[in-house]
Order: C-alpha cells, then sequence, then structure tokens
C-alpha cells in the first residue's frame, strides 16, 4: 500500500494499520497475524480510528461490521 503506516499505538487486538487514501482501503493487520483489508472506508473513519484511546473498542462497531472486508493472510500457527 502506498500510505504511510499509522501506527495504532498500544492495543490488545490490533498490531497495526495502513490505509491507501485513493483507494480507500484499510489495511489492519492484527496481533493474531491475521490481516484483512477494509473496502470504501472514509479517510476520516481511518482518523477516529487513529485518535481513538481504544482500537479495538473503536474498530468493532465502527468498521469490523459496516465495510466489505476480505482476509488476504492468516496468522502464523492457525489453522
Amino acid at each position: 500500500m502506498p500510505s504511510p503506516t499509522l501506527s495504532p499505538g498500544p492495543s490488545s487486538v490490533i498490531r497495526r494499520f495502513d490505509y491507501d487514501a485513493p483507494r480507500r482501503r484499510l489495511r489492519v493487520t492484527f496481533t493474531s497475524g491475521d490481516v484483512y483489508d477494509y473496502d470504501a472506508v472514509p479517510p476520516e473513519v481511518v482518523e477516529d480510528l487513529r485518535a481513538a484511546p481504544s482500537k479495538g473498542r473503536f474498530f468493532g462497531p465502527n468498521i469490523r461490521d459496516s465495510y466489505r472486508y476480505r482476509r488476504i493472510a492468516r496468522g502464523e500457527g492457525r489453522a
């Protein structure tokens, strides 16, 4: 993804996330190692995620169930 990585800070759920603004695609790497792409995510939602004190609590109701997604990598050691 061409945009810079947005460091989420301490999170027990999200390791990191990257945002491709031209494609409005949010890539989330979870602490499990799973990586998902979320499509059509507006930049203001990504900014809210970056500013949220709890990335996991923000992510669930505001991104996970709100945008089309696909898993692009599975964490190591998982079936």
